[in-house]
């Protein structure tokens, strides 16, 4: 299965159930999912491609959200903590979840030419069965691979 950041979709439905989602997560969880929240993760939603906190910061002020780094980083933060957002390491930038609401452990595959973002799918977690084998408890895992996706790719 191709990964959703790299694979022709529909990006219209996509975002749609992302904010759905989203919505539905903010909701269980008790947390208000306030405007400029919302326009963060729109922003994320908007391509697959991760995002620097400036950049967002810049979007958000353009739409007049303000132009004060506190505002983009208190709205990162909280998509992140709720599980609505990653921060990918490498890039020191954010990407919107593709299995929002969903516990998992994502593995990112990071292209270096267009940065574009895809959230690995069904990746066996070796990781995990090595911890348990050895009694240590993983508290959080960060995995990036950085390559070339598809569209990036030179044609052979």
């Amino acid at each position: 299965m191709t990964a959703l950041g790299f694979s022709n979709h529909n990006h219209a439905s996509c975002i749609a159930a992302a904010m759905q989602s989203a919505e539905a997560t903010c909701e269980k969880a008790g947390v208000r999912m306030t405007p400029v929240r919302r326009r963060t993760l729109e922003i994320l939603l908007e391509s697959h491609a991760a995002m620097g906190a400036y950049d967002v910061l810049a979007r958000l002020d353009a739409d007049g959200f303000g132009s004060k780094p506190p505002v983009a980083y208190r709205a990162l933060g909280f998509l992140v903590e709720h599980g609505l957002a990653h921060r990918i390491e490498r890039l020191n930038a954010f990407v919107a979840c593709a299995h929002p609401g969903a516990d998992h452990a994502p593995a990112f595959m990071i292209c270096r030419k267009c940065r574009k973002v895809a959230e690995a799918q069904d990746r066996p977690d070796r990781l995990q069965s090595g911890a348990t084998a050895s009694g240590f408890k993983i508290e959080q895992t960060v995995i990036e691979a950085e390559g070339l996706c598809p569209a990036c790719q030179d044609p052979a």
